[in-house]
């Protein structure tokens, strides 16, 4: 069966999407106003037993309650709202098809589609969902769409370890 010349167009322009969300080039900050490295634990990533959730996708950004929450790259806004873990929760699509979620907000400040910018403001610090009661934090995790095969373990889901990046080695990487 071949395909017929709108298929094709319509393939290759995938192709081409695909192509330039890897090579779109990506500068890091660290997601919380005035945060250092020295504001999470770096062994916290993929850490087991954690919770519910088996084990930890990502890493906390302790910060005072209503510090701002920046984006830690240029993307689009795919998703602001309220989950039960997470609590309010943004998640914005970035370079290389890596989706950076963002959770435990007080509060949020962008909308769905929107574009942002490196370091620009999307919500603050705080404590939903889970963190209910804990020391304000963030709760930061980077999750690739196109698997890392390499990344796989033996370990607690350690097949999901193939779409999450960890989050610290990827902030200190942009230092």
């Amino acid at each position: 069966m071949s395909l017929g010349i709108k298929s094709k167009v319509t393939l290759g322009l995938i192709l081409v999407i695909i192509i330039a969300g890897m090579i779109i080039p990506e500068h890091s900050v660290i997601p919380v106003d005035g945060a250092s490295a020295q504001d999470w634990n770096h062994s916290s990533f993929w850490y087991e037993p954690w919770g519910k959730s088996g084990v930890h996708k990502g890493i906390d950004i302790f910060s005072s309650k209503g510090t701002p929450v920046l984006s830690s790259t240029n993307g689009i806004v795919l998703f602001k709202g309220h989950i039960q873990m997470g609590g309010k929760v943004v998640v914005i699509l970035g370079p290389k098809w890596r989706l950076h979620y963002y959770a435990h907000l007080d509060s949020y400040d962008v909308m769905p589609g929107a574009v942002v910018k490196t370091s620009e403001i999307i919500g603050v610090v705080g404590d939903s969902g889970n963190a209910k009661g804990k020391i304000p934090h963030l709760h930061y995790s980077i999750v690739s769409l196109l698997p890392y095969i390499w990344n796989w373990d033996l370990s607690t889901q350690g097949w999901k370890k193939m779409f999450y990046l960890n989050p610290s080695d990827h902030l200190l990487s942009a230092w």
